[in-house]
């Protein structure tokens, strides 16, 4: 089933062609994007039980962006009406000529021109299962507290078990003078957390899971529980690991992780106009190797990044970051894009309507390879399988990574051993850890179950995956 429309949008359509209308009256391009977006989350432990109806994206609200020529200028706000119309125009008209004179000083304007667009009409949806509204609130929290009590159930070793669900429908009108956009679109994500305890030693583990889609995911959290809490089992007998470079094989979570921190704001390309990437200086040259593809886009895979126009009005891409081990562009916003003489990819996106848009990463991935996984682990002699990856961050600047990884299992002569080390801290420097990978998986798994943020906030949808790979990495 297609992802419906929002009917407060299609309503006020033709209020917003209007307002397009009298700006465009005035200043030679304008544009107005429009959201309408509603979340649920749903939280169960061993004590409590929530529903929140909201989150950091829901709402309604709507930006106006017009160029008078020489600058740029953006109006946001929440309220549309016939009455409304003359004062939103006094205010967009105080915010553009505000533009020449509200520079810091010592901040020189760039120079921009209005996009040449070409006329294009396009509304389209995502597809779903089990449509959250219907399956209804009651439903999906008794779902989720019989997934809590089958994780709780697996050891008397377990002490809690939370498990949460969130969808989001995101509906967007994009309206300029060539341009008349809509798109809705549904994602859902869930996961797991089983904490144990032997003597007094706690260890947890986690475990998340999204599509493009709707309450289906239930079904696939249910049958997932109960691994989670038998690794969380496995935990309570893990020791600290011996500093050092390992030969490892990756999960495709780890490898994800290991795509978004080491190649995702990397080549967010402005922070290319700002001089904040050493990835510029590397357009062109080996940086990975010759088995490494990387792409990020909207419609390189359907995940929770995926969307079909970004916040900017440019349709999304399938952009190939590195070809075959060779860097050969970053991804960008339009004015970015603009500053650095090159063609927007797509990801110009904004937290909400109350924030401006930056370069922000979509669904970010390697190809798959040739190797079977059974084959990378037969291949490694003394190293580790990373699992299970929990948070990382990097430097652009330096081209640093840091990740931490949940737990290793131990490999010797080919074989698991059944040891397992836990926490890992994985660094580096990027070129270094992504020219050392030597076998690739061929199956490839996207997962979208977390956030993204920009300078510790300007949070985004994501997703991130790949093949499991062989590399060799610095662990601590």
């Amino acid at each position: 089933m297609k992802v419906k429309d929002s009917p407060y949008l299609r309503a006020n359509k033709p209020l917003f062609q209007k307002l397009l209308a009298a700006l465009l009256e005035r200043y030679p391009y304008a544009s107005i994007l429009a959201s309408d977006i509603r979340e649920k989350s749903y939280r169960v432990n061993r004590v409590t039980t929530s529903l929140a109806d909201g989150g950091i994206f829901s709402g309604r609200g709507f930006v106006v962006k017009v160029f008078d020529g020489g600058h740029w200028s953006e109006h946001s706000f929440n309220q549309i009406s016939e009455e409304l119309l003359p004062g939103i125009l006094e205010q967009i008209g105080r915010a553009a000529a505000m533009a020449e004179i509200a520079l810091p000083e010592g901040v020189t304007a760039g120079v921009y021109t209005a996009p040449a667009e070409e006329k294009a009409v396009f509304s389209g949806s995502t597809d779903y299962e089990v449509d959250p509204d219907e399956l209804g609130d009651d439903v999906i929290l008794a779902r989720l507290n019989a997934i809590k009590e089958r994780g709780l159930a697996y050891s008397d070793k377990v002490l809690d078990c939370a498990v949460r669900a969130e969808w989001n429908r995101t509906s967007k009108l994009f309206l300029s003078p060539g341009k008349d956009l809509q798109q809705d679109v549904m994602w859902t994500t869930g996961g797991a957390t089983v904490i144990a305890r032997k003597g007094q030693e706690l260890k947890n583990s986690y475990k998340s899971i999204s599509c493009l889609g709707g309450m289906e995911l239930l079904d696939r959290l249910e049958s997932g529980v109960e691994k989670i809490a038998a690794t969380t089992i496995e935990l309570l007998d893990s020791v600290p690991i011996v500093p050092g470079e390992y030969e490892c094989v990756c999960t495709p979570e780890v490898t994800g992780m290991i795509v978004h921190e080491a190649f995702g704001h990397g080549v967010e390309m402005d922070m290319f106009v700002k001089d904040r990437a050493q990835a510029r200086q590397f357009i062109g040259r080996y940086v990975a190797s010759p088995l490494v593809t990387m792409h990020d886009g909207a419609c390189s895979a359907p995940q929770t990044g995926t969307y079909f126009f970004d916040d900017e009005g440019v349709m999304a891409h399938d952009t190939v970051v590195i070809d075959k081990g060779v860097l050969k562009t970053g991804i960008s916003d339009y004015q970015s894009a603009v500053a650095l003489g090159t063609e927007p990819t797509g990801n110009g996106r904004r937290e909400s309507y109350r924030r401006k848009a930056y370069t922000r990463m979509t669904n970010t991935w390697f190809e798959g390879g040739a190797d079977s996984v059974e084959d990378m682990i037969a291949s490694v002699k003394d190293g580790l399988l990373l699992e299970d990856p929990s948070s990382g961050m990097e430097d652009p600047k330096n081209w640093g990574i840091q990740c931490m990884v949940n737990f290793a299992r131990e490999i010797k002569d080919g074989r698991l051993t059944g040891r397992i080390f836990s926490p890992i801290v994985l660094t580096g420097y990027v070129p270094d850890l992504l020219k050392s990978i030597t076998m690739m998986s061929p199956d490839v798994e996207l997962s979208g179950g977390g956030f993204c943020g920009k300078g510790a906030k300007e949070w985004v949808k994501v997703s991130d995956g790949g093949p499991y790979i062989k590399a060799r990495i610095r662990l601590g």
